[in-house]
């Protein structure tokens, strides 16, 4: 039996984005961005749906005019029922095109987009639609007068700027909103939504932003979201890297799985390799990930080079290797096989799916 501990989270009210719901007592959902020109229908279509294929919850897409607009619904069309975001800035027509086009969920900054009529009129359509609305703040677009008041984004600016945006949905009586308050300083950002956390109720959308590369930006992200998840603040997540937006998917869930808040897929427990190993660990794990990506059945499995680790680990697991001379395969924790090195990545996928099959099929007979 493995040790766990359950975080306890920040009580929240619940928004539904489409068929997914965030906050409240709902699994923090993972989601992206497109980076395809919205435009190009068949493009956008095709990301959206790697995206979904590697766990997506939810997709945002970048809607600057009115002839994006027009390509948003037909790429809602196309995708159906899988929540999307509108991601608009300033132009309160655009909002209300995409409303009647079936986006499930606005990133509109109340405040930026003028005057009350027009705020007035995104609301109305939002509430009439049950579409809820994201309120964005980034330490890299701080309001003037805030950034003359504080000198350089601070924690506070970030939060009196979400709290104008707040104020004007809270006078329109529009609760069904989240919100998000991104710089790509850990501290600055983790600091930003411990104060926000206290202030609202409403949920909270993770990130950080602009966080850099595939491996540095996960590395950033890993931190600062796992400081705020460890303390039970965050309902929804982006990780934001300049890579692949399927990346962006993959780290979010390392990130939950290894918090314990979510499972997908194979928790794949692998030891870095010594001179120890009696096969190659690293060259067997890369196929591994690459043959087993398809699967989203939670499933844990060790793969330990050598006998000092490898019992240990191999006895926690649904399968566990452990190197030997010959290397010995456990299944469920006991004693299963021999397996030659020539046969090692075969054998070891073979029994993998056929563990994933297994669960399956008792999942279903449970339920």
């Amino acid at each position: 039996m493995q040790f766990t501990h359950v975080i306890p989270r920040r009580k929240s009210r619940q928004i539904m984005v489409g068929k997914v719901p965030v906050g409240g007592d709902a699994p923090i959902s993972v989601q992206s961005m497109t980076n395809t020109e919205t435009c190009d229908v068949a493009a956008t279509v095709a990301q959206i749906l790697a995206l979904k294929q590697a766990g997506a919850d939810i997709v945002r897409v970048s809607v600057p005019s009115l002839t994006a607009a027009e390509a948003f619904g037909e790429i809602k069309r196309r995708v159906g029922c899988f929540p999307l975001i509108a991601d608009i800035h300033f132009d309160h027509r655009i909002a209300l095109r995409v409303a009647e086009l079936g986006v499930d969920c606005l990133r509109i900054n109340p405040g930026n987009i003028g005057r009350e009529d027009r705020v007035r009129a995104v609301v109305e359509a939002a509430r009439d639609k049950g579409i809820p609305i994201r309120i964005g703040v980034n330490a890299g677009s701080l309001e003037k007068d805030l950034q003359e008041k504080y000198g350089e984004p601070t924690p506070e600016a970030l939060v009196e700027s979400a709290l104008r945006h707040v104020e004007i949905l809270e006078r329109l009586n529009f609760p069904d909103f989240k919100v998000s308050l991104k710089a790509s300083d850990v501290f600055l950002t983790v600091e930003a939504y411990r104060l926000l956390a206290k202030q609202i109720e409403q949920p909270l959308h993770l990130g950080i932003t602009e966080a850099g590369g595939a491996r540095a930006g996960a590395v950033k992200s890993a931190i600062g979201l796992g400081l705020l998840l460890a303390e039970g603040i965050g309902d929804t997540l982006r990780v934001s890297l300049a890579a692949d937006p399927v990346e962006e998917i993959k780290v979010g869930w390392d990130i939950l799985k290894s918090l314990h808040l979510r499972s997908r897929g194979i928790n794949l427990i692998a030891c870095p390799s010594c001179s120890r190993q009696q096969f190659d660990v690293i060259k067997t794990v890369n196929l591994l990930e690459q043959r087993l990506e398809d699967i989203d059945t939670p499933l844990d499995v060790a793969v330990i080079g050598c006998v000092v680790n490898g019992p240990g680990e191999a006895r926690e697991v649904a399968v566990g290797l452990t190197g030997g001379k010959p290397n010995l395969l456990y299944i469920d924790g006991i004693p299963h096989h021999k397996v030659e090195n020539e046969h090692l990545v075969d054998e070891l996928e073979r029994t993998i799916r056929a563990k994933v099959a297994e669960k399956q099929a008792k999942d279903a007979a449970e339920h």
